[in-house]
């Protein structure tokens, strides 16, 4: 029985090292923690539909309204975003916070895999003395800070989309624990507890569907044999939630994200010898992580994959020797197939939409890292432990150095998450051939019209290394727009991405919006609207733009009336819409009040918008009666804008009709001072001039 001093030791020894774990992951992201949004950030951060409590229902229910269907981290950014809104500084925190607990999980793991190992057998070569020196005290220790410190995980945690990967290894190894503790203990309740956070773990991102696989790996290590049994029926259900998982994955991102069609046409061969190269890549850059690029290059399978058959052959032999040495020591094996088997979803079995721009990605190994991380820790831990005191001084005196070397490396890779473009270039200045990062370092550019020249040709250096690129032949079109007499380019490009992106919903977009411009060409404006509604129902600017196009069309005011009542019934607060809805109704017999009403209900909101007063005047004037609340509405356009000249001269001719001349007059002076071109009011000035003149009847 342990005793209370021993007892508040161990909890004190605990904290300090959950303490300078998250001090290290700290110095490793301080340069990240003021970080901007990148690439698909805003797609994860909560964005404006989805902030209600309706919205989390949709979350929850729907398979397309958030980037993927992995509820559980879109519902911590719902949380977040109550309590911080779009600061960027919360979700940087909280995926720092959340590396380093998951560094305290595994620490705990490993102890609790070491305890099991040591009752099993104390005897092995692997356990006994250099067990109890090293495993429950330092090596986990060790392995938990080479996990919080190593760069490869910088992806993973400097980038605010990959919440997915931090939140999701928390229930990963909070699973694993109440797994560990129901194998020793036996309670039911356990079990439950370690199913619910197994399913949590797989509504935040299904790689860790492998944690069943992993823990019959793990016990393996730690006792030498699995108990088919007792943990092959206690995690069969897990294994059919993990198959599910899985599907619905490779189900949305073949059908809903698109990682469909001719870039991802490899065959089954090509795809194994893929697989091996992901392999020794991911593990060259766990053992040298020299050079990390947030895209690396994408490796042209067919032409490459035939110079590939000595990473299948290293493979196979590696597993092979691990396998034949493992009645001595199980830890190199254990660790490899965890390795091999966490990686399994991203090394090219699978598609996903990321194989558009490379094969690989750091985040992608973020939980296959641990196995080795775990080894490598264990290995050091036991080694050291056989020296004497003088070689375990010198050689933790390495290893520190070690860990302060891996500190700075990350603390340099996670400067590059500053700001967008910074990471861009970053990407650019590594792999110039990275057609997406010119495009999203165009997207970047684009936003200061001071850059359009840059951003074109960020957006024509895409399209030139990857002219099927609908995104960057879409956005090309959209700067062309801003450059006098280009108009017929962009539409070029335009067409192109209409042709590249059949899913896109933007190209045919800017189309309309074009040819609604272009005089006899609403019937293509229309056809156009329609193709991007069809593609994104709810387009709130192509309702927008339709209803325009409508309007001006004779005959078809119930038509413009309808695409406005839906664009208002998207976004209630589009001000355009409801003003542009407001005139139409006013054409149509019969609804002159609806018309009033919607003039109304904007100026509840924006009574500062002198030109919807001066719409509203003019319906007014046209009502029996009404030429008082026209004045009103006028003279409160004028007091909004004095120098609204087509206030004054339509107040001017109220007054006239009401025989107040001098009051005529005077905004008819007025008028033409702000704008000589009125000849009516300066004809009519000239009437009431000569009148004047006439010498008056005795």
């Amino acid at each position: 029985m342990q005793s209370p001093s021993r007892g508040s030791s161990d909890r004190l020894r605990s904290i300090a090292r959950a303490g300078a774990i998250l001090g290290l992951a700290l110095a490793c992201y301080w340069p990240a923690l003021q970080g901007s949004l990148v690439w698909d950030d805003a797609s994860h951060v909560t964005r404006p539909g989805l902030q209600s409590w309706a919205g989390l229902g949709r979350i929850w229910t729907s398979t397309r309204a958030t980037e993927q269907y992995y509820p559980v981290v879109h519902s911590a950014f719902w949380l977040e975003h109550r309590l911080w809104g779009d600061a960027t500084l919360g979700y940087h925190l909280a995926n720092v916070a959340l590396h380093a607990l998951a560094c305290c999980l595994l620490m705990a793991v490993l102890q609790r895999l070491g305890s099991l190992r040591q009752r099993s057998a104390p005897d092995s070569p692997e356990g006994g003395r250099a067990q109890a020196a090293g495993l429950p005290a330092h090596a986990a220790a060790l392995a938990a800070v080479l996990f919080a410190v190593h760069p490869v995980c910088v992806e993973s945690v400097a980038w605010i989309s990959e919440q997915k990967n931090t939140l999701s290894l928390v229930f990963y190894l909070l699973a694993a624990m109440a797994y560990l503790d129901f194998r020793k203990g036996g309670r039911p309740r356990r079990y439950l507890l370690a199913s619910g956070l197994f399913l949590l773990a797989l509504a935040t991102k299904s790689v860790t569907a492998s944690l069943p696989a992993a823990l019959l790996v793990a016990l393996w290590w730690a006792t030498g044999k699995v108990s088919w049994r007792r943990d092959g029926v206690a995690l069969a259900p897990w294994f059919l939630a993990a198959i599910a998982a899985g599907l619905l994955t490779a189900w949305v991102e073949h059908a809903v994200i698109g990682a469909s069609g001719a870039p991802f046409d490899v065959s089954a061969g090509q795809r194994l010898l893929l697989a091996a190269r992901d392999v020794w890549f991911y593990l060259g850059k766990l053992l040298w992580p020299g050079r990390l690029l947030f895209f690396y290059p994408r490796w042209n399978v067919p032409l490459e994959s035939a110079g590939w058959y000595g990473y299948l052959a290293a493979s196979i032999a590696l597993t092979a020797a691990l396998f034949f040495a493992r009645r001595r020591c199980r830890g190199p094996l254990a660790a490899w197939l965890f390795f091999v088997g966490s990686l399994l979803p991203a090394l090219g079995f699978f598609n996903v939409y990321p194989f558009l721009f490379s094969y690989v990605a750091d985040h992608f190994q973020y939980l296959a890292s641990l196995g080795v991380f775990s080894a490598a820790a264990i290995g050091i831990a036991g080694g050291l432990s056989r020296l004497g005191p003088a070689g375990r001084s010198a050689g933790w005196g390495a290893t520190g150095l070690l860990v302060a070397a891996l500190v700075l490396r990350s603390n340099s890779q996670s400067r590059e998450y500053r700001d967008a473009g910074t990471l861009y270039r970053a990407i650019l200045a590594g792999n110039p051939a990275s057609w997406k990062a010119h495009e999203l370092l165009g997207d970047e550019l684009s936003a200061d019209p001071s850059r359009t020249r840059e951003a074109l040709e960020q957006f024509a250096q895409a399209v030139d290394l990857k002219p099927d690129d609908a995104e960057a032949q879409n956005n090309l079109g959209s700067m062309l727009l801003r450059a006098p007499g280009q108009e017929a380019g962009a539409t070029g490009h335009f067409e192109l991405a209409a042709q590249y992106g059949p899913f896109m919903a933007e190209p045919h977009l800017n189309l309309a919006n074009i040819w609604a411009r272009t005089p006899g060409r609403t019937a293509a404006a229309l056809e156009e609207y329609r193709q991007a509604l069809r593609l994104s129902p709810n387009l709130v600017a192509a309702h927008y733009g339709a209803a325009n196009a409508l309007s001006g069309v004779p005959g078809a005011e119930s038509a413009a009336i309808s695409e406005y009542e839906r664009t208002l019934g998207l976004d209630p607060g589009n001000v355009p819409a409801r003003v542009n809805l407001a005139a139409v109704l006013a054409r149509v017999p019969g609804r002159e009040a609806q018309s009033l009403a919607n003039y109304a209900e904007v100026l509840r909101s924006h009574p500062g918008l002198a030109p919807v007063h001066y719409d509203l005047a003019i319906e007014l004037s046209r009502l029996p009666g009404r030429a008082d609340d026209a004045i009103a509405e006028y003279l409160e356009a004028l007091r909004i804008d004095p120098g609204f000249a087509d206030a004054h001269k339509n107040v001017g001719l109220e007054y006239a009709r009401k025989g107040l001349m001098d009051k005529a007059e005077f905004h008819w002076r007025r008028a033409l001072q702000i704008n000589p071109g009125y000849a009516d009011i300066r004809a009519r000035l000239q009437l009431l001039d000569e009148a004047r003149a006439r010498p008056t009847q005795p």
